[in-house]
């Protein structure tokens, strides 16, 4: 990439949604085949007495599954970077049950590392009431929307298991087509999204809120890799150690999130109960809009969320794979 830098990227990760969304060729329908070797797998999973946590790879047999995990494996690793996989038979299945295939389909794409300083590996996306105008709430546990962002480890996994009311949409862009809009529309922007931007960070154990440093752009593994949480960048501006962004890095924040949010570049994905949505971290930002939930708490919107390290992602961060530490 670096004789290419701050030019257009082509390639499959460039991809569109107005162009993408004509099709249905994103999303993977599970086969009769491979339900019933997934309600197997839940079935010996019981009958084991683990919990997910317990589960280990070399123990899982996928039997008629795994060739679609490979699949969507190799979609992520050198294809457009992400897949929705329909049908997973949830009405089946208990909530444990569903979490520990969800567990043993991660296992085979790679290896859970820690969403929380709790050290949680398989992480709970629903509202608890938590502020999100709290600079310590993470918005995944609110229903407010989320804009445009990525997430730490190479792969990003959602399993619903319930849906909201009303709203909620995940809405996904690649931010290789983000980046050649930038290069196309504002080229004196490109540089600055190599340069060093601080970033706010701050849990509720936290004594006080801390900063790191880190571009939103950089080359990883020959490709162009893009980290992006706004608000953690904006937000580390209140703390007094920290330099003001200049005007470019300002309109550089701004010129992805306006860029992400054209019709003419993102995708809507329906979710609906079993679906796994699965994103390569490093070329896609997600967004999630607000939504309305049910009264009724068994019927309330509810997600599994899993942050998997893939290292034979030439273009993951080692910075960021490895999840959130704990230590």
């Amino acid at each position: 990439m670096e004789s290419n830098r701050y030019q257009p990227i082509e390639g499959p990760t460039a991809w569109n949604g107005a162009e993408i969304s004509r099709s249905d060729e994103w999303i993977y329908l599970l086969s009769a085949e491979e339900r019933d070797a997934i309600e197997r797998l839940a079935s010996e999973v019981r009958k084991s007495g683990k919990s997910y946590e317990q589960i280990e790879r070399d123990k899982v047999t996928l039997g008629a599954l795994a060739p679609a995990v490979r699949s969507w494996r190799e979609t992520l690793h050198s294809g457009r970077g992400f897949v929705l996989i329909r049908g997973l038979p949830v009405e089946h299945l208990s909530q444990a049950d569903a979490a520990a295939i969800y567990w043993a389909i991660g296992l085979h794409l790679g290896t859970p590392v820690p969403q929380n300083f709790q050290g949680e590996l398989l992480t709970s996306v629903r509202d608890t009431g938590a502020d999100p105008n709290d600079p310590s709430t993470r918005l995944y546990k609110t229903r407010a929307e989320q804009d445009f962002h990525t997430d730490g480890a190479d792969i990003i996994g959602l399993l619903c298991l319930q849906t909201s009311k009303r709203g909620g949409e995940s809405r996904i862009v690649s931010s290789v087509s983000v980046y050649n809009e930038i290069v196309h529309r504002r080229p004196e922007l490109a540089p600055v999204l190599f340069e060093n931007f601080y970033w706010h960070y701050f849990e509720p154990n936290m004594e006080a809120p801390v900063y790191f440093v880190r571009p939103i752009c950089a080359e990883r593994g020959g490709s162009l890799n893009t980290s992006f949480i706004p608000w953690y960048i904006r937000r580390a501006q209140e703390l007094s150690d920290v330099p003001p962004l200049s005007t470019l890095q300002r309109q550089a924040i701004e010129e992805i999130e306006a860029t992400a949010n054209d019709p003419a570049l993102y995708l809507d994905m329906e979710f609906r109960p079993g679906d796994i949505q699965l994103l390569k971290n490093s070329v896609i930002l997600h967004k999630r809009t607000e939504y309305e939930d049910w009264d009724e708490s068994e019927r309330k919107r509810h997600l599994l969320r899993l942050w998997l390290a893939a290292p034979d992602f030439e273009d993951g961060d080692e910075q960021l794979r490895h999840g959130i530490s704990v230590s």
